[in-house]
């Protein structure tokens, strides 16, 4: 399994779509297709040029199953926290790996762990909670198929959306009884 380690390999895979979620997770998926995997890198002339000249799968030398983790601080404050998740992450998709289609894949901490059951920042419950949240993540992930992209140009436009027309409003009755002068 390789590891994701760019920017725009993370951006990438995240752009693929939201495959599976739990409460406190959600997994990223692009799939990468086999013809698509072997390309002659070109070093990029501006930011996000390589993605736009190429597609995503430029981004993706070797083929195989590709991992990231991304635990950011907000919903993870110490920097142990974050570390173990990621831990757990690794580990639990190596058990995945064989059952994992050949794409490029984020898992995305989306929820902060309550501080108040989970006290320690290593502690074996927490450790336990993340591991069963991943295997429940991953489990769905590996049942779904991996669908490749369609490429923006094949795509079908959206269908047109027809003009609306206004009503008219009802004419306001000439015997109201609010008046257009202030009160005396």
């Amino acid at each position: 399994m390789q590891r994701l380690k760019t920017r725009p390999q993370f951006q990438a895979a995240m752009a693929g779509g939201t495959v599976s979620r739990t409460a406190h997770f959600a997994l990223h998926r692009l799939a990468l297709t086999a013809s698509d995997v072997p390309v002659v890198f070109v070093p990029p002339s501006g930011p996000g040029s390589l993605l736009l000249e190429q597609g995503p799968q430029a981004l993706f030398g070797v083929s195989g199953v590709w991992l990231g983790a991304m635990v950011p601080k907000r919903w993870a404050r110490r920097a142990v926290t974050r570390n173990t998740i990621k831990r757990q992450i690794y580990a639990v998709a190596d058990l995945f790996e064989a059952r994992l289609p050949q794409a490029a894949h984020v898992v995305r901490l989306r929820a902060t762990f309550d501080r108040k059951q989970f006290v320690s920042a290593t502690s074996d419950p927490l450790k336990l909670a993340v591991r069963a949240e991943l295997l429940q993540l991953f489990g769905h992930a590996a049942r779904r198929p991996a669908v490749a992209p369609v490429p923006a140009q094949a795509a079908a436009p959206p269908p047109p959306i027809a003009p609306t027309t206004a009503c008219p409003r009802p004419a306001a009755a000439t015997g109201s009884s609010r008046s257009s002068r202030p009160p005396a």
